[in-house]
């Protein structure tokens, strides 16, 4: 083996394209279907197609591909399945904009023609994310790639949609929706961004029929009182109870309309009377129904007032408020108005304040549906990863509406019903229906309506492994073993796919749910545009290649904590991928004309560092195998991470240069090198694959051509030995006592120190004297004398350790007046930033205000800044006798 092989800097531009396409090409990616291995599978949460790879993107796929690769590596057979999301509104969106710079709309090309432009505009960028993918090293089985509207999910959509419509399941009916005026279509509760918006609260006065008097009413939206139909009151409300059964004359319109009791109604809210316009509220249109209400629609889909408004017909919502307030003001119905924070509901895709509308929509009745799926989790088929997100699904669970699937957009799967014109029959079916079954009529509408992007990703479990066809790969790899997802979409999509492969398939889709964290920039804040903190993955791939960004999201991905990541950081790993490299050369150099021919060490022979790195390198694997079982991934980075650098390269690899030097150590050297290097590489495979596979190629002896499907490292007890690491554990004391020593008072290039150590034990002297070499060497001292008994010399100073005494004679070396005159200066110091600190911590206010990680952030510096303060005071003792 020859250093030559290995470049001086490593280059991952000139390597990550290169090996992405051999493990395509090889197939590693692809399941196996071996009889004999365990399986792992798991299922991509799917992109939109209009998406471009952002930083979550990149968390989420970074930790499915850590998984599929450990797995793999770990002798399973995966299959992890990718593909890409049709998302409805928001490619309908990005293609009208096309359209428009063309100066076309979608009502001229109509909905045929339309759709051809989306499927061509698919077909151009829809796969750009893909792409990204593959860039980011992502390990998918991509002969298994999907699209929620590709033939096999459709023919699963219009199945599933049969079925459920057959079980009473699917119904068409009047409701409340969220309705966006720009987007013209209903929106899913989730679909709503809510946000606090300053607002008003207005005082109406609703005059009492045949009486004098009048209820006051107190509403933020007036515009919406042409539709009331009813004022409703709490029947235990004293102020109201006499009013109870009377009726009102509604302002401006003049309809006469009843005085109702509801527990529903807040006292407290307003005057306690509140207006009731079942067209346009939740509760009003539940309230309509248990009284029986009339429904009148005062505000259309284009968000303008309806012939019932009366003389604001045609105006839009908001400018009817202005002129109804007005209106109120001259006739003196409006007592008063004031200043009122109102949640307004937006469109989560154009940001337009959704109206509460009535209408005609489909609806899936979930309540049957998320019984069994409450229960899954309850009984622990489901576990979600951290815990704490089991009480938000069931909340949610528990309270669920049904599931508004219809959406007034063009682009999706369309909605398989047809409606009859001739006998008005409706017909639901699984294929494209030209006649009437009923009376033979080819007079058919089909629905214009399509399916909630929502309703196809639910499936994405077993549909995309062929049902409702009985596929090979649906029997094996079903149900999926992990789902990894971020917290937003538990209800979007976690839940909904619970209740739907529970029905479908009589089994939970997944075993395991991994709620991963947010990530923001690196003062906590989200990250987006408009601040100017937005990380974009692929421009630190460009700058720092993508092994620096996987670990460094890797590394941070804590439970239950959001990752604040700065570019900064990702520099920072980038080091790290530059010390694995350097320990290559290192290693490759060393093992020139080595050939082991698979040899089995001979660890008696071995010498005490190289016992102890073995030791050392078993609790890495063990440690990185228990924390990736658990999804502690940070953790399971960091312990390889620090294995590496702190103990590998910082103390073995420095070490290995004495035992190289030994004809008679050097081939156990050598050959504990390559094993701890090889075995090191396979641990970081799945975190940071392109610099490992491509250190991997250049060994000469190892068990697989690549390192991707290497074995994953298993833990050989017999190397672990507690006393051999306790041993090394106080060399490196001393070690590390003469380095401090030599950097305090700046004589770290003297090599000719002559150094005492004292102990009173014989039998550690002993031992000890057949680690000097050592010593010296990774001191840099020239000689160290150990004694039992030592009398301190002037000049000398003395650091007591936890295995004895060391003293290092300073004389001639340093000024000692000028060094007490420092020493006591950086004393002072210290003992200011401290006094500082601990009353900052000792602040009530400090303390109820600080983010946690702040305050935890003051306490180590505390920490740090106390015991360099006792160094100090040490130091200027011993200096001073």
């Amino acid at each position: 083996m020859s250093e030559d092989f290995l470049e001086k800097s490593y280059d991952p531009k000139k390597v990550e394209e290169k090996w992405y396409k051999i493990w395509e090409e090889k197939g590693f990616f692809n399941p196996t279907f071996d009889e004999n291995k365990p399986k792992f599978s798991m299922v991509i949460p799917p992109p939109n197609i209009t998406g471009s790879l952002h930083i979550g993107h990149a968390l989420n796929n970074t930790i499915q591909d850590v998984l599929a690769r450990y797995k793999r590596m770990d002798g399973y057979d995966v299959l992890w399945i990718p593909g890409t999301d049709h998302a409805g509104i928001a490619t309908q969106n990005v293609v009208e904009k096309e359209l428009a710079k063309e100066g076309l709309s979608r009502e001229g090309l109509g909905r045929e023609a339309f759709l051809e432009r989306v499927w061509k505009w698919k077909e151009e960028y829809g796969n750009k994310i893909i792409l990204q993918l593959k860039k980011l090293g992502a390990s998918c089985s991509w002969n298994y790639l999907r699209f929620t509207m590709d033939e096999g999910l459709s023919q699963a959509v219009r199945e599933v949609f049969v079925r459920l419509w057959e079980e009473g399941l699917i119904y068409k009916g009047d409701y409340i929706i969220n309705w966006c005026p720009r987007c013209k279509t209903a929106l899913a509760d989730l679909e709503v961004e809510f946000e606090p918006t300053k607002g008003n609260l207005w005082y109406i006065k609703y005059p009492l029929e045949g009486e004098e008097g009048y209820i006051l009413v107190a509403t933020t939206r007036p515009e919406t009182m042409l539709g009331d139909t009813a004022v409703a009151v709490n029947p235990e409300d004293e102020r109201y109870k006499s009013f109870i059964g009377k009726k009102v004359v509604l302002p401006i319109l003049e309809r006469i309309i009843p005085v109702i009791k509801d527990r529903i109604v807040d006292p407290e809210f307003g005057t306690g009377a509140v207006k009731v316009t079942p067209a346009h509220d939740f509760v009003d249109f539940e309230i309509a129904k248990k009284h029986s209400l009339a429904l009148v629609k005062v505000i259309d889909e284009d968000g303008k007032m309806t012939e019932e408004a009366g003389p604001y017909r045609r105006l839009d919502r908001f400018d009817c408020r202005k002129k109804l307030v007005q209106d109120l003001k001259e006739k003196g119905l409006l007592e008063k108005e004031e200043e009122y924070e109102v949640i307004l509901g937006h469109c989560y895709r154009c940001g337009t304040v959704i109206e509460p509308l009535l209408s005609k929509q489909w609806f899936v009745a979930t309540k049957p549906l998320a019984q069994p799926a409450i229960s899954a989790v309850e009984y622990g088929f489901i576990k979600f990863v951290p815990e704490n997100w089991t009480n938000l699904y069931f909340d949610w669970m528990r309270n669920i509406r049904d599931w508004c699937i219809s959406r007034q957009i063009w682009w999706g799967h369309r909605i398989p019903v047809w409606y009859c014109k001739t006998c008005q029959r409706v017909i639901i079916s699984r294929e494209e229906v030209d006649s009437c079954e009923e009376c033979g009529s080819k007079d058919l509408i089909r629905d214009e309506d399509v399916l909630d992007t929502w309703f196809s990703s639910a499936l994405w479990p077993f549909s995309t492994m062929g049902w409702p066809e009985k596929t090979k790969t649906l029997s094996t790899f079903y149900p999926t073993s992990v789902l990894v997802t971020s917290f937003d979409i538990i209800f979007f999509w976690v839940a909904r796919m619970i209740m739907m492969g529970l029905h479908f398939m009589g089994e939970i889709p997944f075993k395991k749910v991994y709620i991963h964290a947010l990530i923001r920039d690196e003062k906590g804040q989200k990250m987006s545009k408009s601040r100017g903190n937005v990380i974009d993955p692929l421009e630190m791939i460009e700058k720092y290649g993508t092994d620096a960004l996987r670990f460094s999201l890797i590394a941070l991905a804590a439970q239950g904590r959001d990752i604040k990541l700065s570019e900064a950081r990702i520099e920072g790993f980038k080091h790290f991928i530059n010390k694995i490299w350097n320990a290559g050369r290192f290693v490759l150099m060393n093992l020139k004309n080595y050939s082991a021919e698979n040899e089995e060490l001979d660890y008696e022979k071995l010498p005490l560092f190289s016992k102890w790195i073995l030791s050392e390198l078993q609790k890495t694997i063990k440690k990185v195998r228990e924390k990736l079982e658990e999804f502690e991934f940070d953790q399971a980075a960091m312990t390889i991470y620090h294995f590496f650098w702190d103990k590998f390269c910082d103390w073995y690899l420095e070490v290995s240069k004495v035992y190289l030097s030994k004809p008679e150590l050097r081939r156990d050297t050598q050959r504990v090198l390559l094993e701890v290097f090889k075995t090191s590489l396979k641990l970081l495979h799945p975190f940071i694959p392109f610099v490992t596979e491509e250190l991997w190629e250049k060994l000469l002896e190892k068990e697989t051509e690549y390192i991707i499907v290497a074995p994953f490292p298993m833990v050989k007890e017999r190397y672990v030995k507690e006393e051999i690491e306790r041993e090394v554990g106080l060399i490196q004391e001393l070690i590390v006592a003469i380095r401090n020593v030599k950097a305090e008072y700046n004589i770290v290039s003297k090599t000719d120190l002559k150094v005492v150590y004292k102990n009173l034990d014989r039998n550690w002297l002993r031992f000890l004297e057949e680690q000097v070499e050592v010593i010296k060497s990774l001191a840099k001292v020239e000689e160290i004398l150990l004694v039992e008994e030592y009398f301190k010399q002037p000049g000398e100073v003395s650091i007591v350790l936890s295995s004895g005494e060391l003293l290092i004679n300073l004389k001639n070396l340093i000024d000692f007046e000028k060094e007490i005159n420092r020493l006591k200066k950086e004393k002072e110091k210290l003992e200011k930033k401290l006094v500082y600190i601990e009353n900052k911590l000792k602040d009530n206010n400090f303390l109820e205000k600080a983010p946690a990680e702040i305050i935890e952030k003051e306490r180590m510096i505390f920490k740090e800044l106390y015991n360099r303060l006792e160094r100090i005071k040490n130091y200027l003792e011993e200096l001073k006798r």
